[in-house]
């Protein structure tokens, strides 16, 4: 198998303890994000995501922001949105942005577009959630002209029109790497091999290996659009320590705490340990474990999904900044040398 595979980091910047088990400051949560992009690249990945949300137990609203300043830090990492709510932010002013970062960053710009698995940005910025789905279409619609970085001519229901614009500044080499981000829907899969994008997958729950098939119908539907083949990534949470047991025990209350914080908003059942483990063995999403462990479980989901790039989210709740440091670099410096190795050997 090929195994030129790349292998990325995802944080959606949490809110995250000190030693005495406070919360620390969003500043200082900005200011250790930024840390463990720089830790990204000396690790060797070759991807840092950052997420946006709006509300108190995340610190990130402006990814971009973060991402110039760690791009300011870096030389080699490309560096990237996980995910931007385009919904609720205009299409064109996303573009602009990330096209901004490219530029400064020497080309090393990526945006991964979603429709958030959190709603708070639509009242924040006057959206209304009864047209979640039209919003998205609509603006990826746009989206996929501005790439194209020629003058725009367009006509919406939800965002004014544009006739003849060109917009600016124009990335330097080629066009903005674009991907869509889905969370198991056929429907967006389809639509994002429409559309021409790559496709990232957030396998946040259950065996990876069942996601399979929407990875099938990308690349049929590709091929029914006439379009060439593009990457297919995976999104997945979890958390590398010394030995197993070590990386569950650490990860388990903040897992718990944000898993149950969450749960209450949404009316879930309060997530119990056995569930955790199952979520963490062999056929979960949850890549908890010391590095043999997780590089298998890594190899066994690239080969049964066919993916060109594995990000994992090493942000968990309210688990430490320390601790996350560590597990990206066990993430750069052992596991992913362990699964290209996996990878080379016969399936």
């Amino acid at each position: 198998m090929d195994t030129q595979v790349e292998f990325g980091v995802d944080t959606f910047g949490d809110v995250t303890t000190d030693a005495a088990g406070e919360p620390l400051s969003q500043a200082q949560v900005l200011r250790n994000v930024v840390e463990e992009g720089v830790a990204a690249e000396r690790a060797g990945l070759d991807f840092f995501g950052v997420g946006e949300h709006h509300r108190e137990d995340f610190a990130v609203s402006a990814p971009e922001v973060v991402l110039a300043a760690i791009g300011a830090r870096t030389e080699r990492i490309r560096l990237g949105s996980a995910v931007t709510v385009l919904s609720s932010d205009d299409p064109v002013r996303v573009f602009q942005r990330f096209a901004t970062l490219d530029g400064l960053t020497g080309g090393r710009a990526e945006v991964i577009l979603g429709r958030g698995s959190f709603t708070e940005s639509f009242p924040l910025f006057g959206y209304d959630l009864g047209q979640y789905e039209a919003l998205f279409e609509e603006k990826v619609e746009l989206f996929a002209k501005l790439l194209e970085q020629e003058p725009v001519t367009w006509e919406g229901k939800l965002r004014p029109s544009i006739d003849g614009r060109t917009v600016y500044p124009h990335v330097e080499h080629g066009r903005l790497r674009t991907w869509i981000g889905v969370g198991g829907s056929p429907e967006s899969v389809v639509r994002a091999a429409h559309y021409g994008l790559p496709l990232v997958l957030a396998i946040i729950g259950g065996s990876p290996a069942r996601f399979a098939p929407l990875a099938e119908l990308y690349r049929k539907a590709l091929g029914q659009f006439g379009r060439e083949e593009l990457p297919v990534a995976v999104h997945s949470p979890g958390h590398i320590a010394d030995t197993d047991e070590q990386a569950r025990d650490e990860l388990w209350p903040h897992y718990a705490d944000i898993m149950g914080r969450i749960g209450r908003e949404r009316g879930w059942g309060p997530i119990t340990r056995a569930h955790f483990e199952q979520e963490a063995g062999p056929h979960g999403a949850l890549y908890a474990g010391s590095p043999e462990t997780v590089a298998q479980k890594i190899a066994a989901a690239v080969r049964a999904i066919g993916v060109s790039r594995f990000d994992l989210k090493v942000s968990n709740g309210t688990l430490p900044h320390e601790l996350m440091m560590g597990s990206i670099e066990r993430y750069g410096t052992v596991v992913v040398p362990r699964v290209r190795e996996l990878l080379s050997e016969p399936a």
